[in-house]
């Protein structure tokens, strides 16, 4: 019998573009040029006589044709994938694939990673490169480490594990300036550092402090948290940014909070999988570990008392 599907390459091609929206992106997640992503789609195109996709800007969208394709196939890949990570965890029970916002890694996890080590020196971590857009599909991708609110791409499992409590930092010595606190706005004395993308958080934090909104005006944007705080002990001026990012700086009296109010914010960490990768013994040991640790964390965390 004369084979009528296309091949796994094309199949694959398609399914990531069609999940993550972009050629670029999709080329990421399969570790291949965004030519050969376009070359796989357009083979699989003209073998079925019709368009799956249609190019809008940067992005792409399915045509219903491709909708009804994609329902589909993408059950059957994941099959393929998590029959092939049971055929193998045997062999690779003792290794975990994982990447990592680089700031999370090296301001909370890593300096507990030993205590890991001790408790399951059978695992090995291998840390893979961090794509801030790209979401763990597949089990040959490991589990990741990253930000989010929540939402999540079908066929990815996702647990919260630290991040959600936000709070104002700067220098001592700018904060002594401002003198007595009668509101957070009087924190508004000192230039604004925003993180680029995510813009509202000066708003919503001072939305859910009671606080007017209007008139918030950067001084700066920065890219990533660890820039943000940089900026900060240089004294640019204040930031918001995850607690546990902070710690450090903290503890060393490089920076202090600023207002004694932690605000629970709407994004956090979270360690997200396929599916398929629920039956990694090494998956699941960190798993249990992390989570552990977050709410370990944040329960030992010295409450936020008021300011002296």
């Amino acid at each position: 019998m004369r084979i009528q599907s296309p091949s796994l390459p094309e199949l694959h091609a398609f399914v990531s573009i069609s999940r993550l929206g972009s050629l670029a992106r999709a080329a990421q997640a399969l570790d291949v040029t965004p030519g050969a992503v376009s070359r796989a789609v357009a083979r699989l195109q003209e073998q079925f006589g019709q368009a799956l996709l249609v190019r809008q800007g940067r992005g792409v969208t399915l045509t219903a044709q491709g909708q009804a394709y994609f329902e589909a196939i993408a059950p059957a890949l994941d099959a393929l994938e998590d029959a092939a990570l049971r055929a193998k965890v045997s062999l690779e029970s003792n290794e975990l694939r994982l990447s990592i916002t680089p700031t999370l890694a090296s301001h909370w996890l890593i300096p507990r990673l030993p205590d890991f080590r001790r408790q399951h020196p059978q695992i090995s971590l291998a840390f893979m490169p961090y794509r801030r857009e790209e979401y763990p599909l597949v089990a040959s991708q490991g589990a990741s480490l990253r930000g989010s609110d929540g939402n999540w791409p079908a066929g990815v499992e996702a647990d919260y594990v630290v991040g959600r409590q936000i709070v104002a930092v700067c220098r001592p010595e700018d904060l002594q300036r401002l003198g007595e606190l009668s509101s957070p706005r009087d924190l508004l004395q000192l230039p604004l550092l925003f993180h680029a993308n995510y813009p509202n958080t000066w708003a919503n934090w001072l939305a859910w402090l009671g606080c007017p909104t209007q008139g918030l005006v950067a001084a700066a944007r920065f890219e990533q948290v660890s820039q943000l705080l940089e900026a900060a002990v240089a004294g640019m001026g204040i930031a918001l940014v995850q607690r546990c990012l902070a710690d450090r700086y903290l503890a060393a009296g490089k920076l202090v909070i600023a207002y004694p109010q932690c605000v629970s914010n709407d994004r956090g960490y979270f360690l997200c999988y396929p599916q398929a990768l629920r039956r990694s013994p090494a998956l699941m040991t960190f798993r249990s570990w992390v989570i552990a640790q977050g709410q370990a964390y944040e329960q030992q965390s010295p409450p936020l008392g008021p300011r002296p």
